[in-house]
């Protein structure tokens, strides 16, 4: 069997793609790893407090790990501290790592990229797969998910903090992916066949929040919707996010 850990975002093509593992006889997953936002002890990107992670990870029964990040993060301090956690999954004998990524092919190539350094291979259950399918298998296995953070260019404050189902799919514009795949939207997985029991939750207030990008971190999947910045919005890098607790 191989060793593996998982790349554990909180959201609902991350527990499709844990499902899907969880099924393989093949990989022995014993470990969630997750990047957070030290500052505001939240998700990366997701903006989900670290308690309701936490809850996730003790109801699905799969030890967690968190890589912390400073919310002011470079480009360079970023792959710095990766470079740290996977040395030391590699010394931890993992063979193998899971992603819930489906066709962002820049992203696939520097993950590889980065897990080729420490003899690493990604594995990645949704790749290819037609984001639609993909979102009615979710539904149809009874996963549950709400939205935690939204693009404010593509999606307005009605979008964040609402339930994902059929209806959520209709009212999307033409132009955003169903899956959210090119980080249109970000979720909250709170029940479905992983979980022991459904994660209780409070839906708290809708912000919107943005952040500014340093200038060589144009790329960086890690600056957390939840940054406070006194700098004027810029509409490109700004979210509307829904506090869960």
């Amino acid at each position: 069997m191989k060793k593996t850990y998982f790349n554990w975002s909180s959201g609902k093509d991350s527990a499709l793609a844990l499902y899907k593992i969880l099924q393989d006889p093949t990989f022995n997953l014993d470990l969630l790893v997750t990047t957070i936002n030290k500052d505001f002890n939240r998700v990366s990107m997701h903006g989900l407090r670290n308690e309701l992670l936490k809850k996730q990870a003790d109801s699905i029964g799969i030890p967690l790990k968190t890589i912390e990040f400073p919310a002011d993060v470079t480009m360079d301090l970023y792959a710095e501290i990766m470079k740290e956690a996977m040395d030391s999954l590699e010394e931890k004998k993992y063979s193998h790592t899971i992603f819930g990524d489906i066709f962002l092919e820049d992203l696939k190539a520097y993950r590889d990229t980065k897990l080729a350094e420490v003899n690493i291979t990604g594995v990645y259950p949704l790749w290819k797969k037609d984001t639609k399918e993909v979102l009615q298998e979710f539904f149809a296995l009874g996963f549950k998910a709400i939205t935690v953070c939204v693009n404010a260019k593509l999606l307005g404050e009605e979008f964040v903090g609402r339930v994902i189902d059929e209806q959520f799919i209709k009212d999307l514009p033409e132009n955003v992916d169903v899956c959210g795949e090119n980080g249109e939207f970000h979720t909250f997985v709170f029940d479905g066949p992983i979980f022991k029991n459904p994660i209780d939750f409070s839906i708290g207030e809708k912000v919107l929040r943005s952040y500014t990008l340093h200038d060589n971190e144009d790329d960086n999947e890690d600056d957390n919707c939840y940054q406070a910045k006194k700098e004027e919005a810029n509409h490109d890098t700004s979210f509307w996010c829904c506090d869960l607790s």
